[in-house]
């Protein structure tokens, strides 16, 4: 069984940035893609970034792009999410998850473990 933990999350201002953590424990994920998605009250659950076991290729949703950077640490089982010029559309819930497959997927349905998820909330 793999359990994911997510931290880093919490209230910021307009402009500012957070970073993200999400450790993994029970199981090695060097070898499974990972990935961040947000769920915003009201709204669906949606993709954020990925990247795959080795951290060479990875993908961002267009709202993110060039704001976020997904990255990991497989020697100490952890991926990252640094998030910077974040806005108020960037508050949500943000869940951790492990990929079913060694590669970056932006597909909900392909990561088999999640996080219970942290809070972030952006204010003006």
């Amino acid at each position: 069984q793999v359990q994911l933990l997510e931290s880093g999350g919490g209230l910021v201002q307009t402009g500012g940035s957070l970073r993200l953590s999400c450790a993994a424990s029970g199981r090695t994920l060097s070898n499974y893609g990972m990935g961040w998605f947000r769920e915003a009250p009201g709204k669906e659950r949606e993709f954020v970034a990925a990247i795959d076991r080795s951290g060479g290729w990875t993908y961002y949703a267009d709202s993110v792009k060039g704001r976020f950077t997904i990255s990991r640490d497989n020697a100490k089982n952890t991926q990252y999410l640094q998030m910077n010029s974040l806005n108020s559309e960037d508050t949500a819930v943000y869940y951790c998850a492990a990929a079913r497959s060694a590669w970056a997927t932006t597909v909900r349905n392909e990561y088999g473990y999640w996080g219970q998820g942290t809070q972030v909330t952006v204010s003006s």
